[in-house]
């Protein structure tokens, strides 16, 4: 998957036309209105009628609703989400035709090589979280950027941002190599774990890719240097480490218990101080991550500091959702072991009675791959409820289901589907009782059901 195809830089130029296939996704949103914005005629289709699609309506550009050939109708190539396949007709119909079919990713990487900063952050978790933090720096130092997050970002009222300066800032994911794709010349690695083993084969391979990435990047790696897996996979290069302990270039000092306020220091001098609006020792990781971009882009600490403290969260992590009968709700997109304790640890901080969790499993494969460790993890609140695994891109070819889980989680309840999660909700929940709505499907839709 990985260049492919060495030419793409002869269709995404001025006056071409280029169609694309998932317009309506959160990287193929930008991804139209950045293409369109170079002066090339931009089509697209989408499954579905949405607000993203209407947005792209709304700045000229044409959209299909459903996928059939004809909608590929004088393109000059074809640009696909990861979810169309070869079996998709206007994907079988481009080649039938010889039109060049492009992924995304290569396209985004295209188009970074146009940008004096191509600020790239990856990691297993935290990417947009830092990311967003990153944009929260640069519009505080007036960048106009580009930006584009696997997320929402309440500052851009989007998860993307088409700007006219110099930088780029792109959530940059390792599933199928796709950032491989990428030409940073910043590259950030927040941290390295086993996931996505339906396409990589165990952690070695995974750190094989991330070595690639940062290898690639043309003027800078910032790496975790208090995780024992990105210091593995960093082996032989050269690059810039941030973490809390103090070995690390960048790091943290005069830290406060609750990891909201502390002192950055970059390569043994006082950066800025740093007073946090979101909290957790993993959200104190990302922001340092995020303030030594800044350091390594030349941009002052008192900027870098300002932007911080403007940020309040992206959407859907730990996003405060509303009360029901006096219980806090939230929601959060925690779908791998590690980031469920984050989000865990988190919240015991914030003095709850009690904690409920209703955690959506996020594809068969990796609830199969990492099932001890998921089960490990939910022990710790006081009740979990279990909705049944989002299947995303997968079948159940091996066989697995939540109610696994619950049958080594003691007191924990499997419900088939999101309103019976929502009405055991509405049931239970109680005056001092936090209810964490937690995966990377629709989840959340169970929480927001009770307001």
């Amino acid at each position: 998957m990985v260049k492919q195809n060495k030419h793409i830089e002869e269709y995404l130029i001025p006056g071409k036309h280029v169609h694309l296939v998932g317009i309506g996704g959160v990287s193929m949103r930008p991804l139209g209105l950045v293409l369109k914005g170079m002066g090339m005629l931009v089509t697209g289709s989408d499954m579905n009628a949405s607000v993203s699609t209407d947005e792209l309506i709304s700045k000229g550009i044409v959209v299909s609703i459903g996928h059939r050939a004809e909608n590929i109708t004088g393109a000059d190539c074809i640009i696909r989400t990861a979810a169309a396949h070869n079996d998709n007709p206007e994907i079988a119909a481009a080649r039938a035709c010889g039109i060049p079919v492009f992924e995304r990713a290569q396209a985004w990487g295209q188009i970074m090589k146009s940008y004096k900063n191509a600020i790239c952050i990856s990691g297993t978790h935290g990417k947009t979280t830092t990311t967003s933090m990153v944009t929260h720096i640069m519009m505080e130092a007036q960048c106009d950027p580009t930006v584009m997050i696997g997320g929402y970002l309440p500052l851009l009222h989007a998860g993307h941002r088409v700007g006219h300066g110099d930088t780029i800032i792109l959530e940059s994911c390792e599933y199928c190599d796709s950032f491989l794709n990428f030409y940073p010349t910043l590259a950030v690695i927040l941290n390295i774990e086993e996931d996505h083993l339906d396409y990589f084969k165990d952690l070695q391979d995974i750190e094989k890719s991330f070595h690639k990435f940062a290898e690639i990047s043309s003027h800078g790696i910032l790496a975790n240097g208090d995780d024992a897996n990105t210091v593995d996979a960093m082996r032989g290069l050269n690059y810039v480490t941030f973490g809390l302990r103090e070995h690390n270039t960048v790091h943290v000092a005069n830290i406060a218990d609750d990891y909201r306020s502390y002192d950055v220091i970059c390569d043994g001098e006082y950066y800025c101080h740093l007073n946090l609006g979101v909290v957790g020792r993993h959200n104190a990781i990302n922001a340092l991550a995020a303030a030594g971009t800044a350091w390594m882009l030349g941009i002052s600490g008192d900027v870098a500091a300002r932007g911080l403290a403007s940020f309040h969260g992206a959407g859907r992590r730990m996003e405060f959702k509303g009360k029901f009968n006096g219980a806090d709700i939230y929601d959060d997109y925690a779908h791998h072991p590690g980031e469920l304790a984050a989000t865990f640890d988190t919240i015991k901080t914030m003095g709850y009675k009690r904690v409920i969790v209703a955690f959506q499993p996020h594809t068969y494969t990796r609830t199969y791959a990492l099932f001890d460790d998921f089960v490990k993890q939910l022990k710790k609140p006081d009740q979990v409820i279990l909705a049944e695994i989002y299947a995303a891109r997968e079948r159940n070819t091996v066989g697995i289901s939540s109610a696994d889980l619950a049958v080594k989680i003691p007191g924990s309840v499997y419900c088939e589907t999101l309103p019976e999660v929502t009405a055991w909700l509405r049931a239970n929940a109680r005056e001092g009782d936090v209810i964490l709505t937690v995966g990377a499907g629709d989840i959340y839709r169970a929480g927001e059901a009770l307001l």
